[in-house]
């Protein structure tokens, strides 16, 4: 496995590095830059402006455009071909979970209305535990059930919990962090669960948004081949200026799967509801289509439990979706130390995941977003690099119209994908040089994570919830990939 991790590593890195560099050499080779004369010109009548109109080769933007839609449209349809079989697929060893197979055998069952048990894996979390809580007896769909998986807790964590009337679930002797209290737990209930009994997973740190389980419950109803329903997560309020880079990265986040009409990347931790059946096919085949030990529903082997689980049930054929109804609110990272062991987390767990998966076409675009991610932190970086060069280097700033325009493109962007988050993510997006430098920390943290997976370093790391910020080494608050 470390081997696998290793050259994981070692192949992302090697073709971002390699396109950057080919893409380098066609532009050397393309087109030699030389430098003009600006063109000094009075705006207002009191500011001296110098500019200068050269810009790209019309043939070499061209060709770039086409790269980029040549690029997004074959992901595109590799994503749909992939889910296009899965849909049809009659394979009961390989895809046990597709479509087709799953209809099938519920044709002309009555199972029963539908209910749903919730599971809120809790590591010391009494400051968060009561509004969790509250927001679940809040739901115009009120679960059958409430389950706090209390693991190893040295706080009030069990008392709260039981003063709310909810259900405990004390672990025992679990060392395997939140997965592994999660197995202990479903190793219960699932036996007793009828198809019709859906579980949740949710952060003992999220607070569900008024309908998020009837808006779930009613998607279940509807579609007997769904096996998961995710939420959309945004952030709470505070944490001044790192706290709106977390929610503006968010609300970008749950933009796009709006416009991917739910069709999700990866199933959040703060709150997912799944069918028995996918949970019982996935423990089922854990060890022999899929990575991880025989009767685990989580694989205790993966940092990010959330997103191995998402991969497990596309590759056995199941579908999912995060509808636009389905929202919590989640805690952020106060401080950037925080921050840096989520993110470093959560990055070196997608790494190890797709490696342990290999290339599929369900893992495929999964691929291309390290690639993708991998690519962008070596052209962010030469940018900011560039600029800061420049910034030295010149005696007065020469103005390009044609970089004008691209860069006004680009802050549009930015804030209409911030829109939805008010006033404050708008300013935020729309002063640009911020944001980036959040970027380039995040980029960091991947160069980071893909450098520790390359070297063989041992993954180890603790709680990185607020909560339970100085804790050493369990950590069961924050789920994986939200």
């Amino acid at each position: 496995m470390n081997r696998l991790n290793r050259g994981t590593g070692l192949l992302i890195v090697g073709i971002a590095v390699g396109a950057a560099a080919l893409l380098w050499s066609a532009q050397a080779a393309g087109h030699t830059w030389t430098a003009s004369e600006p063109v000094e010109a009075l705006l207002f009548g009191v500011w001296t402006v110098a500019y200068d109109t050269q810009a790209p080769q019309l043939s070499l933007l061209i060709a770039a455009i086409a790269i980029v839609l040549f690029i997004v449209a074959a992901v595109a349809r590799i994503e749909r071909r992939a889910s296009n079989r899965s849909r049809r697929s009659s394979d009961k060893s390989g895809t046990p979970l597709a479509p087709k197979i799953v209809m099938a055998s519920t044709r002309g069952i009555f199972s029963g209305p539908v209910t749903v048990t919730v599971l809120i894996p809790a590591h010391n979390e009494e400051a968060s535990l009561p509004l969790t809580l509250s927001s679940l007896a809040a739901q115009s769909h009120r679960p059958a059930r409430v389950i706090v998986v209390a693991d190893n807790c040295s706080d009030d964590t069990v008392e709260i919990a039981r003063a709310a009337g909810v259900e405990v679930f004390e672990t025992v002797a679990n060392t395997e962090k939140k997965a592994g209290g999660l197995n202990q737990v479903l190793a219960e209930i699932l036996p007793g669960h009828g198809p019709n009994d859906i579980v949740m997973v949710m952060d003992a740190d999220t607070r569900l948004d008024d309908g998020f389980l009837e808006a779930g419950v009613t998607r279940f109803v509807n579609d007997r081949a769904l096996m998961a329903v995710g939420g959309l997560f945004q952030g709470e309020e505070g944490h001044g200026l790192l706290g709106q880079f977390q929610r503006n990265e968010y609300t970008r986040y749950a933009r796009q799967i709006r416009r991917r009409r739910g069709r999700v990347f990866v199933l959040t931790g703060t709150a997912s509801m799944f069918r028995p059946l996918a949970l019982t096919t996935i423990a089922e085949n854990r060890g022999k289509t899929i990575p991880g030990r025989c009767g685990n529903v989580y694989d205790t082997a993966a940092l990010t439990e959330d997103n191995e689980l998402t991969i497990a049930i596309k590759s056995l054929g199941g579908l999912m979706i995060s509808p636009a109804e389905c929202t919590v609110v989640t805690e952020l990272m106060p401080d950037l130390r925080l921050l840096w062991r989520q993110r470093l987390r959560w990055q070196r767990g997608a790494l190890e995941n797709i490696g342990a998966y290999g290339v599929t076409s369900q893992t495929f675009r999964y691929w291309v977003q390290q690639l993708g991610i991998g690519y962008s932190a070596i052209a962010l970086s030469s940018f900011l690099l560039l600029l800061l060069v420049t910034l030295i280097s010149i005696d007065y700033w020469i103005w390009f119209p044609f970089w004008m325009g691209v860069g006004t493109i680009f802050i549009a962007e930015r804030v209409i994908t911030v829109w939805r988050g008010g006033w404050r993510a708008r300013l935020l997006a729309m002063t640009i040089l911020p944001e980036l430098l959040f970027d380039l920390f995040l980029n960091v943290v991947y160069l980071k994570g893909v450098l520790d997976i390359t070297l063989g370093k041992r993954a180890s790391w603790g709680n990185v919830t607020p909560a339970d910020a100085d804790l050493a080494e369990n950590d069961t608050g924050v789920g994986g990939q939200r």
